[in-house]
């Protein structure tokens, strides 16, 4: 679908508008209820363990691709055989329900996004985001927990306050393409976040491997997003991570290896 030049695209530096920062707080406060409710979902629900035995090259063209996320990452995920026979907390069942769905909203935000405004840097990191998927689901499937999004249709959730941000999150992202870029560097910014969280609410080995892939792929994510920003000239201000911790992040080379 053809667009019209962005009304906003102006020579020189430019800072996002209050739209956008404010979304980023109003992100914060669904993603804590949405976190204190899942964990309140679990307590009563037994737990049972099945285990056995550089620099990017931007570009606004759509038809080249953003060397940065042209290789989709990939998330390894434990050998079944390595699974102990334990059961999982709460905390650590919450953990999993909660990225497998956050993982699944940014899948479908950015697949929303690059239909849209016809960025390959969209399709790319759609591409990842489909294997954190699958590393999230599998860990459920081999602990016994039903998957929350099972059977959703694409932008459907289970979680009412991840819905409720993926819809605020499509609706941004479609003012603009800067606006989109933003919403993408948000996302991986309550990645980064929630993956921290979690990781330090468990002592499970697997759980943290995972977690710890999973936000290696996101650091990414954010550098390629703020990078395609920078090239059009859009400062992009942190409202999740605390400035000192993204600037180290965005600075930073990509991080190669497998993710988890």
């Amino acid at each position: 679908m053809a667009r019209t030049a962005d009304p906003d695209r102006t020579a020189g530096t430019r800072r996002l508008g209050s739209s956008s920062r404010t979304l980023g707080f109003v992100a914060t406060a669904l993603l804590v209820i949405g976190a204190t409710s899942c964990a309140d979902d679990t307590t009563s629900q037994p737990v049972t363990t099945t285990g056995s035995t550089s620099t990017t090259t931007v570009t606004t063209d759509a038809s080249n691709t953003d060397t940065a996320t042209a290789t989709p990452d990939t998330v390894e995920v434990p050998d079944v055989d390595l699974l102990d026979e334990s059961g999982l907390t709460a905390d650590e069942v919450a953990g999993l329900l909660w990225m497998r769905e956050e993982e699944q909203l940014a899948h479908d935000v950015y697949v929303t996004l690059g239909d849209l405004w016809g960025l390959r840097i969209f399709e790319n990191i759609a591409s990842s985001e489909s294997s954190h998927i699958e590393a999230v689901a599998a860990l459920l499937d081999r602990y016994g927990i039903d998957d929350p999004a099972a059977g959703n249709d694409p932008g459907t959730f289970t979680n009412p306050a991840i819905q409720d941000l993926h819809d605020q999150l499509v609706s941004d992202g479609s003012v603009s393409l800067d606006a989109a870029l933003a919403v993408g560097a948000l996302i991986e910014e309550l990645d980064i976040s929630d993956l921290q969280a979690r990781a330090a609410a468990t002592e499970n080995s697997e759980i943290t491997t995972m977690y710890a892939g999973l936000e290696r792929g996101s650091r990414n994510h954010l550098r390629a997003f703020t990078s395609q920003l920078d090239a059009r000239g859009v400062v992009y201000e942190p409202t999740q991570l605390d400035p000192a911790t993204f600037d180290v992040i965005v600075s930073g080379e990509m991080e190669r290896g497998r993710d988890g």
